[in-house]
């Protein structure tokens, strides 16, 4: 990776490659990583790939040896409540006595300060002689280190043998052999330094993203040599289209990267540096988006201070502007300027007081006034609790763009990479199958002949195949091997020429059956054809197997022969029955790869909807509280109880177009609950609600869709359009509007070029007029819910 934390400012590691950021070109600081007058030693952080984070620490033994190697031990401590229960267990006391006590004390807070606070602890303390004993004993073990565990990434080298330096003990999982007893200061006082190795799951999707581009369209490409201007990649961050993209994927960040409007890699690396809880409870985003786009004054209260912030425009952002300043307005060295943003970043009183004063003096000496340097003084302190750590944003803002610019403009590949990545987490991968499906990429079931160990993109299409690996029950080991065997052998064209190539390689009935329910091999034989005949299938398989292992070279015609047949074509004739339901084997999809993909159980039930309901997908966030009709299936349902103890839930309803929440409330819940089950097909009333900027639907009346009824819906040739037919788009604009938010308005509009006309509403005197634009959109759901969160954004 390019790098990360305050090692990025460093020009001596970047001559050395071990960060590729040039410290120079992006104003970090040398000092913000080693500073002269600092005694202690610096460390350097590194991110790897993570699927290679293993090989880099089997490296560093292999290269200073087993025994100069070892990854930092942590130890857990007895925190109040737990001391509490730990002690009262051994004394024989019941769990739910224990239990009422231990809630009593303040979580963040000791012992002591609980008796001293909570009250009815300490009645039952001075009360009960048992509490007082079981108290009085776990204060004595308050703070004692109760287990142990490993760091998750800090690891030691010694220039001897470890045991010169630390006690070791043997390391039960993890990839060194030991495991320091000195946890990690103890560890650095020795005068041993901590290196942290890092896996960064973006660097795998980035490699694995560039693999199948070399693959697929045979082009190199080279993440230091991409543009840094790509209008494509800030037009899809501009949009908060940033799902899968490193960092900026969030709902709030989306959300900021809207009203931000990003236009150069300075904007992104800001946004790493500002999307925190300081910056945002304080209004600096705000007032730094307000800044860059025109709305409020970029104004510096001294011309020396330009240099420092305009990258910025005049809001102290990093912790290295601090530093800058202090160079440019008192001529402070780097050690000083660094010492200055320790002391006001740590709020160091003493250190403060004496760098203060060298600051105060040094600015009067260059013509400053004292009230102004005073006045900075306050800024830095004030700026100071948000300052971010510039040389670590950098990194990170490249690695944001980079996974920006690959979706941008690879995006098929880029979402196969973050499909693989997200393979193991059904949640995450739907997220990342729901914007594939938004972008227009197909995900395909998986194929013996077109899928690989990973999700991949099909030859001369923007289709992605489902990976093999992913298939429960299937895992990496034999897809590699199926995989290999069709590289070196061709195409499988047939079952038996499959099983017959990958029985050596551990095919067993759970992987075959496994591959057949997921449609892997439906290009041989229906599903309930090859379920049935599984164990003959295997039983041809065992036997290829004994002949191979005899070096018969023809397989096929010695197992005829075995067999009491002539001909020497394929042997393995399978008995052919019907096929099993649909919704079986939608369920066996769903079961082993956490998602429907060839069909949706909703088919027969299309007509119904389209009649009946409004498409999910038409829901829009200028709706709140519409009345609405819609239908689907139950994909997820969570029932909760509330305070006064009524039942409730929150369900995922998805039709064909899309999915959204339903919030179930007590009266309808509990006069509807064997309705709301995962799996039924329901058509669900309520009004809109868009809180939090997503569209949810608070239900008022539900029933269930029976498939009799849904089949006797004839289809009347009206397929649900994503375009929304309305003769013009009013767009509402608020009273405040600027320059830079008209300008913004007309980009959105210009990228939706279609044949609506866009029709103004302005509040003019206390009455609203209409204004024609002379523009025209495509009018989609996506334009709506764009147009509607730019606006309120902007408006406040």
């Amino acid at each position: 990776g390019p790098g990360r934390g305050s090692g990025a400012g460093s020009i001596v590691l970047y001559a050395l490659k071990i960060t590729d950021i040039c410290p120079i070109e992006y104003n970090l600081l040398f000092e913000r990583f080693m500073n002269p007058d600092r005694i202690s030693l610096p460390d350097i952080d590194l991110d790897f790939a993570d699927d290679k984070r293993g090989e880099v620490l089997k490296y560093v033994c292999e290269k200073y040896g087993d025994d100069r190697v070892a990854q930092i031990i942590t130890f857990g401590t007895m925190k109040a409540r737990v001391a509490v229960r730990d002690v009262g267990r051994v004394m024989g006391f019941g769990y739910a006595d224990v239990d009422k006590i231990a809630k009593m004390i303040d979580p963040k807070g000791s012992l002591k300060d609980s008796l001293e606070k909570v009250q009815e602890l300490r009645a039952v303390y001075d009360s009960d002689r048992g509490v007082k004993r079981l108290i009085d004993m776990s204060m004595k073990l308050e703070g004692v280190a109760r287990h142990f565990g490993m760091h998750a990434c800090g690891v030691v080298i010694s220039p001897g043998p470890m045991t010169d330096y630390v006690p070791l003990q043997e390391a039960s999982r993890g990839d060194t052999k030991y495991l320091s007893q000195y946890s990690l200061h103890p560890v650095e006082e020795v005068g041993l330094v901590k290196m942290d190795f890092l896996g960064l799951a973006n660097l795998t999707i980035m490699k694995n993203a560039i693999r199948i581009i070399k693959k697929v369209y045979g082009e190199d490409i080279d993440l230091d040599k991409i543009p840094l201007d790509d209008e494509k990649t800030y037009n899809m961050l501009s949009k908060g289209l940033s799902s899968g993209v490193f960092q900026l994927e969030s709902s709030g960040m989306k959300k900021y990267l809207r009203k931000l409007r990003p236009q150069k890699l300075e904007d992104v690396i800001a946004m790493a540096a500002l999307y925190r809880p300081g910056p945002l409870n304080s209004g600096m985003v705000d007032e730094f988006i307000d800044r860059k786009n025109g709305a409020r004054e970029v104004k510096y209260l001294h011309p020396s201070m330009e240099s420092a912030l305009k990258e910025t425009y005049g809001v102290i952002v990093y912790q290295e502007q601090v530093m800058q300043l202090t160079k440019d307005m008192a001529g402070f060295t780097g050690g000083q300027a660094d010492t200055m943003r320790k002391a006001v970043g740590k709020k160091i009183a003493e250190l403060m007081a004496k760098v203060g004063k060298d600051f105060m003096d040094g600015c009067v000496k260059n013509g400053i006034s004292k009230d102004l340097a005073q006045q900075v003084m306050d800024d830095m302190a004030k700026f100071a609790e948000y300052g971010f750590n510039r040389s670590h944003a950098a990194c990170y803002g490249l690695i944001s763009y980079r996974t920006a610019w690959l979706k941008a403009n690879y995006s098929a590949a880029y979402m196969a990479a973050l499909l693989t990545s997200e393979q193991n987490d059904t949640d995450k991968l739907a997220v990342a199958m729901e914007e594939c499906d938004r972008m227009g990429i197909k995900v395909l079931s998986p194929d013996i002949n077109e899928s690989y160990v990973e999700f991949g993109v099909v030859k001369d299409t923007k289709d992605i195949r489902y990976a093999l690996a992913g298939i429960k029950n299937v895992g990496a080991g034999i897809s590699e091997c199926i995989v290999e065997e069709r590289k070196n052998g061709g195409e499988y064209q047939s079952l038996a020429d499959f099983v017959v190539r990958v029985v050596e390689f551990g095919l067993n009935r759970k992987t075959l059956e496994s591959l057949i329910k997921s449609g892997t091999l439906d290009r041989f034989a229906n599903r309930a054809s090859m379920l049935n005949a599984i164990e003959m299938i295997l039983f041809f398989a065992r036997e290829a197997g004994k002949i191979r292992a005899l070096g018969q070279t023809d397989i096929f015609g010695a197992m005829n022969k075995d067999m009491g047949v002539k001909s020497e074509a394929v042997v393995l004739k399978i008995p052919r029955i019907e096929e099993v339901s649909k919704k079986e084997f939608l369920g066996w999809e769903k079961e082993l790869l956490g998602m429907y993909l060839s069909d949706h159980p909703l088919g027969d039930y299309k007509n119904f909807l389209k009649k009946n309901t409004r498409s999910i997908k038409q829901l829009t966030l200028d709706m709140e509280e519409v009345s609405v009709k819609i239908g689907g299936i139950v994909t997820k349902l969570q029932k909760i109880v509330t305070k006064k103890g009524d039942a409730m839930a929150f369900a995922t309803i998805e039709d064909l177009g899309g999915l959204v929440e339903v919030i179930v409330f007590p009266k309808l819940f509990v006069k509807e609950v064997d309705m709301w089950e995962e799996g039924n097909v329901l058509m669900v009333e309520g009004k809109i609600s868009t809180k939090d900027e997503q569209v949810k639907i608070l239900a008022n009346k539900s029933k269930r869709i029976e498939l009799s009824e849904a089949l006797a819906v004839k289809d009347e040739g009206v397929d649900p359009k994503d375009q929304i037919e309305q003769s013009e788009f009013v767009l509402r604009l608020p009273n405040y509007c600027d320059k830079g938010m008209l300008l913004g308005l007309k980009e959105i509009i210009a990228r939706n070029n279609g044949d609506t006309k866009v029709v103004f509403l302005i509040n003019a005197l206390g009455r609203e007029i209409k204004v024609a634009s002379g523009c025209k959109v495509k009018l989609t759901p996506e334009l709506k819910n764009e147009t509607y969160l730019y606006l309120n954004n902007r408006s406040g």
